[in-house]
C-alpha cells in the first residue's frame, strides 16, 4: 500500500486497494469528521466515488487529493453511493465537461429532477408538524441541515444505474447492488472477482449509520434490514465503506441487525409505558451515545437524525401491527398495536 502525503493539512492519501486510493475529505463541525473518497486510477477516465458538502473545505480537501494522485477533476467520471449531501454535494462542481455522474436510479430521480433542494428532504412545515416538533425547533433545523445547505444546486445532469448494471474502470468489474434503507435508492458496489465491496454508509464499521424514515418509502428501516440480509450473502473479503474504517463484513452486519433488533424493542417499550407521544416526544426518551447532557442539549443537526430514526423504528413498528398511530392536536400519536411484534423471528 501507498501512503502520499497531502499537502497543507497533514492528512494522507492512501492506497488501500490495488490501484484504488482513498482521499480524507474533511466535513468541518460534523461528527462523522470525514468522507472516504475513493479514486480508482484508469488509463482512460479514471473513477471518484463520493465528494463531500458543497463547501470550501471539502472541495480544498479533494482537489488537492486529486491533485497528489496527479488527476485532473475534468478527467474522472462520479459515482455517488447515495444522495446525502456529503457524499453528492460537490459532484457538479467537480465533473468536468465531458465527465458523468452515476447515482442509483432511485436516488437520481430525488436528487436531480427537483428543482428546489429543500423539497427533496425529510422535513418540511407539514411533516415537522406531524412529528410534533416544536415550530422554533423546526425553523431552527431547515436552517442549519447540512443536507439542505450543502447539498449540490438543482438541476444537475445525473445518469441512473439500475441493481445489476456494471461498470468497468481500473480492471474492476463493478456491480451495482441496490441497498435502499439509509436513502431510497443506495448502492453499493461490488467485484466478484477480487471479493471487494464499496459499501457507502449501507455498512459502517465504526458507527452505525442512521436510518431515517422517507415519505416515498413506507418503512425505510424494513428496507434496510432487507438490504443487510441482501449483501450478507456475498462472499466480501474488503470493505471499503463511506466514512472511518474498515472490518469484518460478515461480522458488523450481525451486529447492525442485532443494534435495531435492540431498537426496535426500545421504541416499542416506550410506547407501551407512554402511551400518546410523538415521534418527536419518543426520540427524546431514546438512548443515544452523543456527548450531550440531555436532550435539550442536543445539537440541532442530532435531532434531526434522532426523530428521524426515532419515525423509520415506529414506521417499521406499525408494519408489524405493534404500534398505531393517530392524528390528535395536529400531530400523530402512537400507542400500542393489537399484534404482538414478531421483528427478526427466524433470524
Amino acid at each position: 500500500m501507498v501512503d502520499i502525503d497531502q499537502s497543507g493539512n497533514g492528512r494522507r492519501v492512501r492506497e488501500v486497494f490495488g490501484n484504488i486510493f482513498r482521499i480524507p475529505v474533511v466535513l468541518p463541525n460534523n461528527p462523522l469528521r470525514e468522507l472516504n473518497s475513493y479514486l480508482i486510477r484508469d488509463a482512460e477516465r479514471s473513477l471518484l466515488i463520493d465528494t463531500g458538502f458543497r463547501i470550501p473545505a471539502c472541495k480544498d480537501a479533494l482537489l488537492a487529493g486529486l491533485e497528489e494522485l496527479g488527476e485532473d477533476p475534468g478527467d474522472v467520471d462520479i459515482l455517488l453511493t447515495h444522495l446525502h449531501a456529503d457524499h453528492s454535494g460537490l459532484a457538479t462542481d467537480i465533473v468536468g465537461n465531458s465527465g458523468r455522474i452515476f447515482i442509483g436510479e432511485h436516488d437520481g430521480a430525488l436528487l436531480g429532477k427537483l428543482p428546489v433542494p429543500v423539497g427533496r428532504w425529510v422535513w418540511s412545515d407539514g411533516r415537522d408538524t406531524l412529528t410534533g416538533i416544536p415550530p422554533e425547533v423546526a425553523d431552527e433545523m431547515r436552517k442549519t441541515n447540512p443536507a439542505i445547505i450543502f447539498a449540490p444546486p438543482p438541476g444537475g445532469h445525473y445518469i441512473g444505474v439500475k441493481d445489476g448494471e456494471v461498470l468497468r474502470y481500473g480492471g474492476y468489474s463493478l456491480r451495482c447492488v441496490l441497498t435502499p434503507g439509509h436513502t431510497p435508492g443506495h448502492i453499493c458496489l461490488w467485484d466478484e472477482s477480487v471479493g471487494l465491496m464499496f459499501t457507502g454508509d449501507h455498512v459502517l464499521f465504526d458507527i452505525t449509520p442512521n436510518i431515517t424514515s422517507w415519505p416515498i418509502r413506507d418503512d425505510s428501516l424494513g428496507d434496510y434490514i432487507d438490504s443487510l440480509r441482501k449483501v450478507y450473502e456475498y462472499p466480501v473479503k474488503t470493505a471499503l465503506p463511506g466514512h472511518r474504517e474498515t472490518g469484518d463484513f460478515h461480522a458488523r452486519i450481525e451486529d447492525l441487525l442485532k443494534h435495531h433488533e435492540e431498537r426496535v424493542a426500545e421504541v416499542e417499550g416506550i410506547v407501551s409505558l407512554n402511551p400518546g407521544l410523538t415521534a418527536y416526544e419518543i426520540a427524546e426518551k431514546m438512548k443515544w451515545r452523543i456527548r450531550a447532557a440531555n436532550w435539550d442539549g442536543f445539537p440541532i443537526s442530532q435531532k434531526i437524525f434522532a426523530v428521524g430514526e426515532s419515525l423509520s423504528h415506529l414506521d417499521h413498528l406499525r408494519r408489524q401491527g405493534a404500534v398505531t398511530r393517530e392524528l390528535e392536536h395536529g400531530a400523530y400519536r402512537y400507542r400500542k398495536g393489537l399484534f404482538i411484534n414478531e421483528y427478526m423471528e427466524g433470524c
